[in-house]
C-alpha cells in the first residue's frame, strides 16, 4: 500500500515592485508651488508693515531725533546729545509728578483690582438672569470716553450744584470740598476705579469660565465651602489673568493723563506738572520745548517699561517658588 503525498499549488512568482519615476511636470509644479509661498506670504503683510512704519516707526524716530537736539533763538536747532534726558532725569517738577503718580497708584490699583476680582468671582458664582444685567452694567462705564467721565464727575463733584458736596450738611457738617489738596488725588482715584472696574471685572470674569468644573466639583466633595473654593481654587487658577490686568493697570497708572487734564479746569491746584504725562504735553504744546517734551515722552516710556518688566520678573520668581 503507498502513500500518496499531498499535492501543493505552485507558488506563485511575483516580480519585485517597480520604483515609481515622479512625473518631471508636476515635480517643476510642486517646486514653483513651494516657491511662491514666501512671496504671497510677503505680500499679504506688505500693508501692515507699511502702516507700521509709516505711522509707527517714523514718527517714534523723529520724535527720538528731536530728543537729542535742542533750539534756541541764538543757536537755532543743534545737536544736544543726551542733555535733556539729563535734564529729564533731574527735574524737580518732573520727579514730584512721578512721586504722585506712584502714590496714586500704591492705593489705586489694588482697590481697583480687589474689587474687580470680588466683582468676577461673585458673577461666576451666581447663574441668574440678573449676573448678565451686572456685567452689561458693570461695563457700561468704560464704554464711556474718558474725557465724558471726567467731565461728568466734574459736574458731580462741584459745591455750587453738585449732589455729593452737599450731603454732609444734611446731619449739620460742612460742605466737601473735593477739589481740595487732601482729597484731590482720592476724587481722580475714584474716577478711574470707576471707568475701568468693570473692565477688569470682565477679563478676570473670562478667564474664570475657563478653569475646568471638576476643580470645583473635587473641592466641594474634600467639604470645601464657597469661600473657601473662591480663595484657594479659583483664584490661584486665574493667577495668569490677575497678573495681566495688573500690569495694564500698572502701564495705565504710568500714563496718568486725561483726568487731571480734563480735572485742571475745576481745581486750580492742578499744575502744568501735575503727572508726568501732562508735563510732557504743557512743555510741547504750552511752552513750545518740542525737543524737551520729546526726551521727556521717551523717558516716560523707558520706566513704564522698566517697571512692567519688574512686575513680570517678581510675579515670574513667585510662581516658579509656588
Amino acid at each position: 500500500m503507498t502513500r500518496s503525498m499531498p499535492i501543493t499549488a505552485p507558488e506563485a512568482a511575483t516580480d519585485p515592485p517597480t520604483p515609481r519615476v515622479p512625473d518631471e511636470s508636476r515635480s517643476r509644479r510642486r517646486s514653483r508651488r513651494v516657491t511662491a509661498h514666501p512671496v504671497a506670504g510677503a505680500l499679504f503683510v506688505l500693508p501692515f508693515f507699511l502702516v507700521v512704519v509709516a505711522f509707527l516707526i517714523v514718527p517714534l524716530g523723529y520724535a527720538f531725533w528731536l530728543s537729542l537736539s535742542s533750539k534756541s533763538l541764538a543757536l537755532g536747532t543743534r545737536f544736544s546729545g543726551v542733555d535733556n534726558y539729563v535734564r529729564a532725569f533731574t527735574d524737580p517738577v518732573l520727579l514730584d509728578g512721578l512721586l504722585r503718580v506712584v502714590l496714586f497708584g500704591l492705593v489705586q490699583i489694588p482697590i481697583m483690582l480687589g474689587i474687580a476680582l470680588a466683582g468676577a468671582l461673585t458673577l461666576d458664582a451666581v447663574t441668574t438672569k440678573f449676573a448678565l444685567a451686572f456685567r452689561l452694567i458693570a461695563f457700561m462705564p468704560y464704554a464711556v470716553p474718558a474725557v465724558v467721565g471726567a467731565l461728568m464727575w466734574g459736574f458731580l463733584y462741584s459745591r455750587t450744584f453738585g449732589p455729593f458736596a452737599d450731603l454732609p450738611t444734611l446731619v449739620g457738617g460742612d460742605p466737601i470740598d473735593f477739589f481740595s489738596s487732601s482729597l484731590l488725588l482720592l476724587s481722580l482715584g475714584n474716577i478711574v476705579t470707576w471707568a475701568w472696574t468693570g473692565y477688569n471685572m470682565i477679563i478676570l470674569y473670562s478667564a474664570l469660565q475657563g478653569v475646568p468644573r471638576e476643580m470645583y466639583e473635587a473641592a466641594v466633595i474634600d467639604g470645601a465651602t464657597p469661600v473657601q473654593i473662591a480663595l484657594r481654587v479659583k483664584v490661584p487658577a486665574i493667577k495668569q489673568a490677575i497678573s495681566l490686568a495688573a500690569i495694564f493697570t500698572v502701564i495705565g497708572t504710568m500714563q496718568f493723563f486725561t483726568e487731571p487734564a480734563i480735572m485742571a479746569r475745576f481745581a486750580p491746584q492742578i499744575s502744568a506738572g501735575y503727572t508726568p504725562n501732562l508735563y510732557a504735553y504743557n512743555q510741547a504744546f504750552a511752552y513750545s520745548d518740542f525737543h524737551y517734551s520729546a526726551a521727556l515722552s521717551f523717558a516716560l516710556g523707558f520706566l513704564v517699561f522698566v517697571v512692567a518688566y519688574a512686575f513680570v520678573f517678581v510675579n515670574r520668581r513667585r510662581g516658579a517658588r509656588s
